[in-house]
């Protein structure tokens, strides 16, 4: 019973989430460790994807830290100590560490304000539940070279704007406005309520190359290993299907995304 109420967030502060998976592999880039150091990041208003405590650490100053981390919506994840010493690479963290995006996120509505200033049908792509960065950072160069206005991304369970990401985006990060909402499934709808039409990309749909295209759209690409959510899948208008001939049933996010925005993108240039 005691150990249910010291799991239980209290007074506001920020929930903890136990993910052993959610941390890098290797000592990273735009990792912020020790209480002062984290604490200064947070009261900065830079953007941060997460912070990361020790398993159990809950006294002094890491109640303040997460406080500011609850007041900003930021998530908590829980983690070993070794956890801390490999991000870290060795450091001294005093049981927290942040991962400090590359870039600063913008709104949903500056994403939309991206396509009317060209002129163009917005084309928008959302990631759900993409917690690899190597796959954010290749989807992200997909999506600025098929001139997409920009991304969308969950605040939890997901890959943030890290070091690895941006590499791995190869530079288009830096042409690509990226948001993180809180909630994807109420985007969703607020984004149908603007005349946004919504297209899954997953298997059993109908063949991406016999559905209309031509308008505005935003195209959801779901995680790894379970594809698109189920409530996010049943928002949307379309479910589309790449065929494959081969025997291997399924592609990488990132080729996915490749294959579905280009063609997308096709579509509206031969047109004009």
């Amino acid at each position: 019973m005691q150990q249910d109420e010291r799991r239980r967030p209290r007074g506001g502060r920020a929930p903890i989430v136990r993910d052993r998976d959610a941390f890098p592999s290797t000592a990273a880039e735009g990792v912020v460790y020790g209480r002062n150091e984290v604490r200064e990041l947070l009261r900065s208003g830079r953007s941060v994807d997460k912070i990361f405590v020790r398993r159990g650490d809950r006294e002094g100053s890491i109640n303040v830290i997460l406080g500011l981390a609850s007041e900003r919506g930021i998530p908590v994840i829980e983690v070993e100590r070794e956890k801390l010493d490999q991000m870290c690479g060795g450091g001294v963290h005093q049981g927290v560490a942040a991962m400090a995006a590359q870039k600063e996120y913008c709104e949903v509505d500056d994403i939309l304000r991206i396509a009317e200033e060209r002129g163009e049908m917005p084309l928008i792509v959302i990631l759900d539940g993409v917690e690899d960065p190597y796959n954010l950072g290749a989807v992200i160069r997909c999506a600025e070279c098929a001139g997409a206005h920009g991304l969308i991304i969950p605040k939890r369970r997901a890959a943030g704007l890290t070091a690895t990401a941006a590499k791995a985006s190869a530079g288009a990060v830096e042409h690509l406005a990226v948001a993180k909402v809180a909630n994807l499934a109420s985007e969703i709808d607020k984004l149908k309520e603007r005349g946004i039409w919504l297209y899954a990309a997953e298997a059993g749909g109908e063949n991406l190359y016999e559905v209309d295209l031509s308008r505005p759209s935003a195209f959801v690409f779901g995680s790894e290993g379970s594809g698109v959510s189920r409530l996010v899948k049943e928002k949307c208008d379309y479910i589309v299907s790449i065929p494959l001939y081969g025997k291997v049933n399924s592609l990488n996010v990132s080729t996915a995304a490749a294959v579905v925005l280009n063609e997308a993108a096709h579509r509206r240039h031969s047109s004009k």
